[in-house]
């Protein structure tokens, strides 16, 4: 029987002016430098703009460029480490933790958090939600929702400040014995607030970063982090540990065990 020739794809015009764009990022261009406008630069490569806004949205979610409100975009800095969470069977806010408190509120958890804490949010009562952030390098690098049950901190003072209140909550959870923690990463797209904190659109790709306390035989708090998708990588090594990468202006890498 004799051999059968496939032949190839053609590639999209738009993946192909991806990889000239890239070369051109590369020779031409500097960290954090910002781009010729998008009319100049489809003039320059003789194509549509719709086909150069493909090429460009395909490189930011690369990790190539950034867009920033008010700069344009810019060609995006190296990769750093940025450790996924906590050291591994620690509370939030323990030890390293790079996060910072930023308010904390009362309100009922959404329904994919009650699902998640169980028992703890039963009865549609308000939890303690506490908003963090994480920087590097004065670069917002991710955001993160964690909720707390009143049952897992029952000695919290009255009438706090919205950051004196997230302490408290932070501070009786690590009187707690952490029993386990797990964890899990997907996909999503960023809600208005998450977007505003992290100084993208709404709807840019994240990676959400789940995860479970346990404590005294049940979830005691559950965390959801929201990091830029477009900076943002994981990898795993041999032992399954996890990490995630992000661009900025130090190439050094911190690594953490995923449950």
């Amino acid at each position: 029987m004799g051999t059968t020739q496939l032949e190839a794809p053609q590639e999209p015009k738009y993946w192909h002016l991806k990889t000239v764009l890239g070369d051109a990022l590369d020779s031409e261009f500097a960290v954090g430098e910002v781009l010729p406008n998008e009319r100049e630069l489809a003039a320059r490569f003789g194509v549509a703009r719709a086909t150069l806004r493909q090429a460009l949205e395909q490189l930011e979610l690369e990790g190539r460029l950034q867009r920033r409100r008010g700069v344009g975009t810019t060609v995006a800095p190296p990769r750093i480490g940025v450790s996924v969470g906590p050291a591994q069977g620690s509370w939030p806010g323990e030890g390293n933790d790079a996060w910072r408190a930023i308010g904390c509120a009362e309100a009922p958890a959404p329904a994919s958090v009650a699902r998640l804490l169980g028992e703890s949010a039963r009865d549609d009562r308000p939890v303690h939600t506490i908003r963090r952030v994480r920087m590097t390098h004065a670069q917002p690098v991710a955001t993160e929702l964690l909720y707390v049950p009143p049952a897992s901190v029952p000695g919290l003072p009255e009438l706090l400040t919205p950051v004196a209140h997230a302490h408290a909550v932070l501070r009786e959870l690590h009187r707690l014995e952490l029993e386990g923690e797990d964890r899990s990463v997907e996909l999503g797209s960023a809600r208005a607030e998450d977007a505003k904190q992290l100084e993208r659109l709404p709807g840019a790709p994240v990676l959400l970063v789940t995860t479970r306390y346990f404590a005294a035989g049940r979830v005691a708090a559950a965390a959801v982090a929201t990091y830029r998708a477009d900076t943002c990588r994981l990898t795993f090594g041999d032992t399954g540990a996890m990490e995630i990468t992000h661009h900025g202006a130090d190439a050094n890498r911190e690594r953490r065990h995923a449950s």
